[in-house]
């Protein structure tokens, strides 16, 4: 079974929602993290202080076809293509150690699902 990692950045008022479909699109647990970025326009400034805006990184280890369903689902319902709120991608994973083994059963039952 081969895994990656999904790794979706998305700005702070879509973190729910991009939880709830990475959940509905199969995945089995989400880790968050706050962040903050620089993009490549100069933020506004309001009495010397720049405004950044804040994001959040959601990461998933996945079944390698599973995460393709939940980057593309999440590419369609945050509307990632038509506007600029956030990224997805995902890193082709070489070793895991630790992940559950009930996970690893869900992931062989969507893969059978599937064929």
């Amino acid at each position: 079974m081969k895994f990656a990692v999904l790794v979706a950045i998305v700005a702070d008022e879509l973190e729910e929602k991009a939880i709830d479909v990475a959940k509905q699109a199969g995945a089995g647990g989400v880790t968050m993290l706050d962040a903050r970025g620089v993009g490549a326009k100069e933020k506004k400034t309001f009495f010397g202080l720049t405004y950044e805006g804040s994001q959040s990184v959601l990461i998933c280890v996945l079944e390698k076809k599973l995460s393709l369903r939940v980057m593309k689902a999440l590419t369609i319902e945050l509307e990632l293509a038509r506007h600029s709120k956030g990224v997805v991608f995902t890193v082709p994973l070489d070793h895991i150690a630790g992940i559950d083994t009930r996970q690893l059963e869900r992931f062989e039952a969507q893969i059978k699902d599937d064929l």
